[in-house]
Parts: C-alpha cells; structure tokens; sequence
C-alpha cells in the first residue's frame, strides 16, 4: 500500500475516534509512514452537509488532519473527466469523485462503503 485516500465517513469517524472505524484502517491512518490524503470533494461535501443541518462537525477538523500531516488532494480537470464517465456503482456524486482520485492518483480508499469496491480501486477497511 503507498498511498491512502480516506473516505468522508472515515475521515470523520477517525476524527471522533468512532468505534465504527475499522481496525485496518485506524492502524493504517495512524502509521506515520503511509501517506493519507483528503480529498476536496469531502470538504465540500462536509460543508453542504453541514449547512443544511445534517452534520455535525468536529471542531478545527481540517487543522487536525493538517496537524496529523494528511495531504490535501485539489479536484483536478481528469479526476473530473473520470468520475463523470465511471459506470453506475454508486450514485454519490462525492463517492465517485473519490474513486476517480484513487484510480488516477493510485491510492487505497479507505472506506466502509462495499459499493467502493466494485469499481476496482484497491479498498482498506
């Protein structure tokens, strides 16, 4: 594994510490020597969830990542390109921007999201 990508969900349960994390993933996130990215497509989807009222969001979450050294990973034009033309596994635009990350990126997902998987990006939980 050289690379991570977490998920939206995993980014936010690292960050609260949920149970709900898998144990692979927690190791992986927390080894110092693999790098971790999160996407800008998880942001954003964090803060439309937000403002409408459907999230709550750690305080100072994208400091924390920062401080834990997670490298931000910007939506470029071929991510864009891909995720559009990914067939129809998962209807979450922000899932499918993720998996276009990884393919062209080549990094490991970590997620819990089974519908993930079958885009063919290699998956960590």
């Amino acid at each position: 594994m050289k690379a991570l990508l977490v998920d939206t969900h995993t980014l936010l349960w690292w960050r609260t510490n949920e149970s709900r994390l898998g144990a692979s993933a927690l190791a992986a996130i927390e080894d110092a020597t693999v790098p971790v990215f999160f996407s800008v497509a998880s942001v954003w989807e964090i803060a439309i969830k937000r403002a409408k009222g459907k999230l709550q969001v750690p305080d100072r979450l994208l400091e924390t990542m920062q401080q834990r050294g997670f490298a931000e990973l910007p939506v470029r034009a071929h991510h864009a390109i891909l995720a559009g033309a990914l067939p129809r596994h998962h209807g979450d635009p922000f899932d499918r921007m993720i998996v276009a990350q990884a393919e062209c990126e080549e990094l490991t997902v970590v997620t819990r999201d089974p519908r993930i998987g079958a885009y063919g990006v290699p998956v960590l939980w």
